[in-house]
């Protein structure tokens, strides 16, 4: 149970989803709500109601791959787990897979460690919704 992994269909090709998923301009609207900006392999994402995140990029293989590390907000000195977007064409559009992995390596109690997954789980199933909301309005 150490993997949350989410799939979804975007009516779109895989180089404009990939500039969605990666580029601060779009990832600070449809996966954080207050901007994003990026400053070589650290990109800092916000929300209005959950305050920063530093994402640590780790792969970059356009428009098929990207993944990045980041910690649980709020839980400074716990660890990081580590996000995993996989782009692939399917049809007219592109297959994206998010995973994010690590949790079991998180130190901290059993508890918290679940608390933090499942509100992640919520979390995925509600931003890839918005990713593809987002990406049925914007252009690239």
């Amino acid at each position: 149970m150490d993997a949350i992994e989410r799939e979804i269909v975007i009516a779109a090709p895989p180089e404009r989803v990939y500039d969605i998923v990666t580029r601060p301009e779009h990832m600070g609207v449809w996966f954080g709500d207050a901007g994003a900006e990026r400053d070589g392999d650290t990109i800092k994402l916000r929300w209005a109601a959950y305050g920063e995140a530093e994402l640590r990029v780790v792969e970059e293989q356009p428009p098929t791959r990207f993944a990045y590390r980041w910690d649980p907000p709020n839980e400074a000195g716990v660890g990081d787990t580590l996000v995993e977007f996989t782009l692939t064409p399917e049809g007219d559009g592109t297959r994206v897979k998010v995973v994010e992995s690590g949790w079991t390596k998180l130190t901290t109690s059993p508890e918290r460690r679940r608390e933090l997954r499942e509100g992640n789980i919520r979390g995925w199933q509600s931003e890839l919704g918005d990713l593809e909301r987002y990406a049925r309005t914007v252009a690239v």
